[in-house]
């Protein structure tokens, strides 16, 4: 009996130890989960200076944490995600980049120079027919994926022949 009062008698002193950890671990994380825990361990402290029992305590602390990951968490990201440039940057750029086959491009080697004068290693692309699974210098290709640091390409698709148009009266 005497360990449980020596654990509610300093309990304030745990709830500022996981306070300060859960601080920590969100200035290393930057994504909101951890500040909130840590509110919820403000609650408990609260709960603690206001002399209810260490089991009323933790359940304050959780309820306050998952209310707060669950409520307020998702539109604080919206908000702070909201002037984001949605613009690809580093490889996520390049797929869909136009190039041209310096060397002979095979399922297992080549060369191709992108249009942003990147020359890169590059393998044909094995999900294309088989018809074109080599590519000679010069072809135009497009960049359909990077795997590591080597460009899978394909040759563009053809444009489907149109019909006529019917002559209009």
């Amino acid at each position: 009996m005497e360990l449980i009062q020596t654990i509610e008698q300093w309990a304030w002193i745990g709830w500022l130890v996981l306070i300060l950890v859960f601080l920590v671990i969100e200035m290393l994380t930057l994504d909101f989960t951890f500040l909130m825990l840590s509110i919820g361990g403000l609650a408990g402290l609260g709960a603690d200076l206001l002399g209810a029992p260490i089991w009323l305590q933790v359940i304050i602390a959780a309820a306050a944490g998952a209310a707060l990951v669950l409520f307020l968490r998702p539109p604080l990201l919206r908000r702070l995600r909201r002037g984001e440039d949605a613009t690809p940057s580093n490889v996520d750029r390049l797929i869909g980049l136009s190039g041209t086959v310096v060397s002979t491009v095979g399922m297992h080697s080549g060369q191709v120079k992108l249009a942003n004068g990147d020359v890169w290693t590059a393998r044909a692309d094995s999900h294309q027919s088989a018809d074109s699974v080599e590519l000679e210098p010069g072809t135009r290709v497009l960049v359909s994926r990077i795997d590591g640091a080597t460009a899978i390409v394909r040759t563009p698709e053809p444009l489907a022949p149109q019909a006529p148009e019917e002559p209009r009266l």
